[in-house]
């Protein structure tokens, strides 16, 4: 028995072509926090590579292993709760497992809330009986004193039960030997929905499995008909290549079996469906589970302190110091050490090309211009992002965010959004095109809008750097303790000032373009986990900081030549760039700024980063960017150019709250489709950081 891992392809279509031919064909399913991307990564030994579904923007995740000579493809489908789709991402799964061509579906459920994950699972069970069931987090569940009898389960179910503890690596090679042993079947399970409808159904049953001929289960489809679900119906039609409730010998059936459930007074099918589903849901659980709820009176009391309104903000706002206050800290040094760095290494390059001859204004180009600034981005960035990056994702793994969402869901939801708009916002601290992209988790189209258009109203990481030199420079001064703790506090409020324009935005939408009334979606409070340290480092490392890090070098570096041709380009007696800074000089000070900060965050929209280095280049009138040793020496530039603390003030709110960058405008007009929307995703927070900087300057 072998098993080789090998490297996976960034394979995004449902039709599984990209990628090496697979000899099985594995979809992955389950609820959202039961560990399935971690069955998934334990299966195939990779990291989730991942791109589109299929005409859909959703992703999917595949993955490829040996096992006994076959290959396996492992394709990890989006989460869902339900069949019954209410979401793009369940929609996509779900049509997926009924049409992907998947051989047979894994479903990953959790051994502490098995009643609630076996909703699916039966769901699934009616749309195909190639299922194994992998009752994941076993050792979480017997800490809590729950014992799964995974023998009964796949006695009552008719399917493989797998144990497994996929994060200690416990039942990865059962469940793989069982993939590799699977038979198709037949169905093996059904649940039972009451006498009427299953005497109805059973009538039309029988029509529809000569007409649709093994495309799609014959059972399944029936209730569908019966339910008359129209989003389903329609992706059905869509795959089968026509309409199945108008089939000319489906269309008699169904009318006599509509008739019959009439006569029987069946008025809500709905209904029955996910009745009978909940039923039997807690009948299996009841015959294979014994132990306590599934939550430890430990967590309850824990989850009630952070959840309460009158603790649980509070320590949200103490956490998110804490970060920042570790954040401004501990970048300081590393930050200095990688600028004397890359500035040896600069003058290794300038002594290399000038031995190669190259003529003069080439040579500065490459040096002054691109590598300068390259190597200004790089060690502004790292160091904070290196240190943002882990934190934030254990507090992720931890399972604190979905308690902070549930903390604003209601600050959300009067304001007219959803409150798993507090998740979309977290992720747009890191980079605010991931934030746009995960605003599909939003089911609700008008709230999925709303978050789109307000994510970049909070800061990303390449703006975080531009603020903490702010507050460093001329807010908050000194390099004690006590000064870095107000620093940490500083961020903060500025922080605290995107989110408040967020709600005061998002109700603005709401109330406006967006009209509509708050849903009340499903917020799952997942158990607390213990994370890994290592690996949430190395994941953070090499998942976000250098992913995030190669995009922002990318742009500076093209950025860098582009200043370095403005600020050497004469135009008449002056330059380009000197050109266009007195031109935007009088907005710039109406705002609280100068011309030469505007025009920095004008040519700075390819990325944040190229502000400060932009303005150095203007102010110090060389033509090359100039580097500077410390903080003490920019803040004397800055301060020799007219600024005091009311524009570093209004610099630091115009960094809070302008336009996205370049990325985060491409992924808005790829999210919605829409020119309309994206400029409108410009435009809030541009309009938004323009009112409050010409407010401030007049007030001060």
């Amino acid at each position: 028995m072998g098993l080789t891992l090998r490297s996976v392809g960034r394979g995004a279509a449902a039709d599984e072509k990209s990628g090496p031919r697979a000899d099985l064909s594995v979809a992955l399913a389950g609820n959202p926090n039961v560990g399935k991307s971690t069955v998934f990564n334990a299966l195939t030994g990779l990291r989730q590579h991942t791109g589109n579904w299929s005409g859909k923007t959703v992703v999917t995740a595949r993955g490829y292993y040996d096992y006994n000579g076959r290959t396996v493809a492992v394709t990890d489908i989006p989460g869902a709760y339900s069949m019954r789709a209410g979401s793009a991402e369940e929609e996509a799964a779900r049509d997926y497992i009924a049409f992907g061509g998947a051989d047979l579906t894994v479903v990953v459920c959790d051994a502490g809330a098995l009643e609630r994950n076996l909703n699916l699972a039966l769901q699934i069970l009616e749309l195909t009986p190639n299922v194994i069931l992998a009752v994941n987090l076993m050792d979480e569940a017997k800490k809590r004193g729950i014992s799964v009898d995974t023998g009964g389960l796949s006695r009552a179910l008719g399917v493989p039960v797998i144990p497994m503890a996929a994060r200690r690596g416990r039942g990865v090679e059962e469940l793989r030997a069982a993939i590799d042993g699977f038979e198709p079947r037949p169905f093996a399970y059904t649940v039972r929905y009451g006498e009427s409808l299953e005497h109805a159904a059973a009538g039309l049953e029988l029509t529809l499995e000569n007409v649709l001929d093994g495309r799609l289960g014959a059972r399944y489809a029936a209730l569908r008909l019966l339910e008359n679900d129209p989003k389903t119906l329609e992706s059905v039609n869509s795959h089968l290549g026509f309409d199945l409730a108008a089939h000319p010998r489906v269309s008699p059936a169904l009318d006599r079996a509509r008739a019959e459930l009439a006569d029987a007074g069946v008025r809500d099918v709905p209904g029955l469906l996910i009745s009978g589903l909940y039923s039997a849901a807690a009948s299996v659980r009841a015959r294979c589970v014994t132990g306590g709820s599934g939550y430890g009176e430990g967590q309850l009391k824990l989850d009630r302190f952070l959840t309460r309104r009158s603790t649980g903000i509070p320590v949200m706002l103490l956490l998110l110091a804490l970060i920042f206050f570790i954040t401004v800290k501990g970048a300081n040094a590393p930050s200095d050490w990688l600028y004397a760095l890359f500035e040896r290494i600069g003058a290794l390059l300038s002594r290399g090309l000038s031995a190669l001859g190259l003529p003069g204004p080439v040579h500065d180009a490459l040096i002054f211009g691109v590598w300068r600034v390259l190597s200004y981005v790089v060690s502004v960035m790292l160091p904070p992002m290196a240190i943002f990056f882990p934190m934030f994702t254990l507090l992720e793994d931890l399972g604190y965010l979905p308690r902070v969402a549930f903390n604003l869901d209601s600050g959300f939801r009067k304001a007219g959004a959803c409150g798993k708009q507090c998740l979309t916002m977290a992720m747009g601290f890191g980079c605010n095109a991931a934030g746009v992209v995960g605003c599909r988790i939003i089911d609700s189209k008008r709230e999925r809008l709303i978050a789109v258009l307000t994510n970049s109203l909070v800061p990303c990481n390449g703006r975080f750097p531009i603020l903490i030199a702010l507050i460093t420079m001329f807010l908050v001064t000194g390099s004690g303790l006590g000064s870095s703790l107000l620093a940490s506090l500083a961020l903060t409020a500025f922080i605290l000032l995107g989110v408040g324009m967020t709600l005061l935005i998002s109700r603005i939408l709401s109330r406006t373009v967006l009209k509509g009334q708050a849903s009340s979606p499903t917020l799952e409070l997942p158990p607390f986990r213990r994370p890994k340290i290592g690996e949430v480092v190395v994941r953070s490392l090499f998942d976000r900081t250098l992913f995030v890090l190669g995009r922002a070098a990318a742009v500076a570096a093209p950025a860098g030549l582009l200043i370095w041709l403005a600020a050497n380009l004469r135009v008449g007696d002056t330059t380009a760039l000197a050109a266009v800074t007195g031109a935007l000089d009088p907005v710039g000070r109406f705002l609280g700024l100068d011309g030469v900060i505007l025009t920095a965050f004008i040519l700075g929209l390819p990325a944040n980063e190229t502000v400060i280095p932009i303005i150095i280049m203007a102010y110090a009138a060389s033509g090359s960017f100039q580097g500077y040793e410390n903080l003490d020496s920019l803040r004397a530039l800055l301060t020799q150019n007219g600024w005091t603390a009311v524009t570093a003030v209004c610099t630091a709110v115009f960094t809070v709250l302008h336009w996205p960058c370049t990325t985060t405008l491409l992924t808005v007009k790829k999210e919605t489709g829409s020119l309309k929307w994206t400029a409108l995703a410009a435009l809030i927070p541009t309009l938004a950081g323009a009112i409050l900087c010409a407010l401030i300057a007049r007030i001060f």
